[in-house]
């Protein structure tokens, strides 16, 4: 049974943000708050240096008349100086408006017209020619504020011409940026985050102080994070995952290494060597792809030792689910595998992660228990960004694999019609911006929002989610298809997967499109002797398509006979969010794919 958690927390908690945010600031003063690249070192800051660099850049933004809920737009990549921007919108009284730095020129425009922003925080000469391209669109922004592009001195300024201007503020009203914090209220507007949803415009979705507040101080009731924890965050700072975790580094006040390059994940785990991190599930998909084809690659004993290592771990995983003793035999294998096995694939991430968080998308059981046996603990918690991204989460002394986890404390979780997963809580939104149609269906009058996931709950509370309710499909023969269990089934089976899409509505059978991993394909090619080949001509050989086809086969095994995939097309390129093909925190618009892809589907049916 999972442990009851005192709520009494959700009767003293801040009141917004900025005040969660200042008492940080006074608890642990000279405590390590951030770390960051310079180069090829790494920069660290107290939480005194934060709280005086955001107080003068808020101090900025009252100066340029940023007034209370007013919007403050941010189109950066994730990095120190996106955190000092939000928090000084929060201690302003602002608004923060999210854009990820991939977004096209067109829906930037949109975004910050729709929610008329002020100011606009632009991370470099790229994200600034966006703006002044739709300038003419964009009347409500008096200043550009850049982090790394050149100003104007008249309509783009620099960050240190922002501090400048709070230092006179504040040298004049010396209170200005904490009275205008501690006149928030919990109801006032913090964030408008943009959905990049799979259809039509994306919707600016409206999230309180309260909401982030809670998510922070509820992850902190579990006491599964304090101040001597350090976090490595990469995650989008656009996406609301991203802001969560923010949330809850005020609440605990543990230290945070930033770095938003995707490509630079491992490497920078093993040098910062974190405690724990944030991730969407593609990030374990591809390290386990990659892990599981370098030891093929070393083949002969090395490979041997390492499945048996495996499949010890596993067994000893599985008897420890089910209450039951490892007997003593098992128990020295164990250890002697944890030496020579597990402990390199924990090295590889620094050595020192006691968990890791998986959201966004669900993650494959086995890759799951995979990570388990080594002793990485993943921690799939589950939840959207109308909810403020976190609803539900496993905790590390009572992880249940293949679930979501129970309820934050504080929050309501319950099934609906059609299986419907319903949320309720401090976390969910107050709806979405000049929408009162979408709000009307989705919120209903006494606060549950419908997420359009379907689930079920055990009897201890613990969520599964199978799929998006408009992701099933039927098949002409009349069976349902959930299209994301069997993609994830295939990327633990085939380390070179990258896309896995299963279509098949009111058809009489399944197909399927496939993607593979460049890196990993680049891997392969050498160890083929198609090295320098590129990646289109590499996956459109005989020989990988006939490697593809045996894990497709392999698949076909684990299915039931109407789910098995009976047609499938390997493109020659991945997917990618330039194409619009997936959205920036790396969600599959499988619409997107189908409508690009009709031609290739409809030939699999001819």
């Amino acid at each position: 049974m999972p442990t009851t958690i005192d709520t009494a927390f959700l009767d003293t908690m801040p009141a917004n943000v900025a005040v969660q945010f200042f008492d940080r600031v006074a608890k642990t003063p000279d405590a390590e708050a951030f770390r960051f690249p310079r180069g090829e070192a790494w920069e660290s800051v107290t939480w005194k240096q934060v709280g005086d660099k955001v107080e003068a850049l808020a101090a900025g933004l009252i100066a340029l008349g940023i007034e209370p809920e007013q919007r403050v737009g941010i189109a950066s990549g994730t990095r120190y100086e996106w955190i000092l921007a939000d928090l000084a919108v929060m201690c302003a009284a602002g608004a923060t408006t999210t854009v990820y730095p991939s977004t096209n020129a067109e829906d930037v425009a949109y975004i910050l017209g729709d929610s008329e922003s002020r100011v606009v925080f632009a991370e470099d000469d790229d994200q600034i020619k966006k703006l002044t391209d739709h300038r003419a669109e964009l009347p409500h922004i008096s200043k550009v504020v850049t982090f790394d592009g050149k100003g104007d001195g008249d309509w783009v300024i620099t960050l240190d011409d922002l501090a400048e201007l709070g230092a006179a503020k504040l040298a004049e009203e010396p209170n200005v940026v904490k009275a205008a914090s501690e006149a928030v209220t919990p109801d006032q507007l913090a964030t408008l985050i943009y959905t990049s949803g799979t259809t039509g415009r994306p919707k600016g979705v409206r999230l309180r102080h309260k909401s982030w507040v809670y998510e922070g101080e509820a992850i902190k009731a579990q006491k599964i994070l304090d101040e001597s924890d350090l976090q490595f965050l990469w995650l989008p700072m656009a996406h609301s995952f991203g802001k969560v975790l923010l949330s809850t580094q005020l609440a605990c006040g543990f230290a945070s290494a930033v770095d938003g390059r995707v490509e630079k994940i491992v490497d920078n785990c093993a040098a910062v060597k974190p405690t724990f991190m944030g991730a969407a599930p593609r990030i374990f998909e591809k390290a386990y792809g990659r892990i599981q084809t370098m030891q093929a690659a070393e083949g002969g004993a090395k490979e041997k030792i390492f499945h048996k290592a495996f499949a010890v771990g596993l067994e000893v995983d599985r008897l420890k689910r089910e209450g039951k003793s490892v007997p003593l035999p098992l128990k020295l294998q164990h250890g002697l595998f944890d030496k020579l096995v597990f402990s390199k694939v924990r090295e590889r991430f620094g050595g020192r992660v006691r968990f890791f968080i998986s959201g966004s998308a669900a993650l494959n059981r086995e890759i799951a228990e995979w990570f388990n046996a080594a002793g990485i603990v993943i921690l799939e918690g589950y939840g959207m960004t109308e909810n403020s991204a976190g609803a539900t989460v496993n905790h590390p002394d009572r992880n249940r694999i293949g679930t979501v986890g129970p309820a934050l404390p504080g929050a309501e979780v319950k099934i609906g019609e059609g299986d419907e997963v319903m949320l309720r809580g401090p976390h969910v939104m107050e709806g979405y911006h000049n929408l009162p149609e979408e709000t009307a269906k989705t919120l209903t009058s006494d606060g549950w929002l419908h997420t359009g996931d379907k689930g079920s709950l055990d009897a201890d509370g613990y969520l599964t989610i199978t799929g998006r309710i408009k992701e099933l499909f039927k098949t002409s023969g009349g069976k349902y298809i959930a299209p994301p269990a069997i993609e994830s089934k295939f990327k633990a089976i085939c380390p070179y997967a990258g896309q896995f899409m299963v279509f098949g509505s009111e058809r009489n059978y399944v197909v399927a499109l496939i993607t593979l991993d460049p890196d990993a394909m680049a891997g392969w090619a050498a160890e083929n002797g198609m090295e320098g080949k590129s990646y289109t001509e590499v996956v459109q050989s005989d020989e990988v398509h006939k490697m593809v086809s045996d894990y497709v086969d392999e698949l076909n095994g684990r299915l039931n006979r109407w789910e098995t995939i009976k047609k499938w097309k390997l493109l020659d390129h991945d997917l990618s969010i330039e194409s619009g093909e997936l959205t920036p925190s790396m969600k599959v618009k499988r619409n997107v794919v189908e409508d690009n892809h009709k031609a290739l589907i409809d030939g699999m049916y001819a």
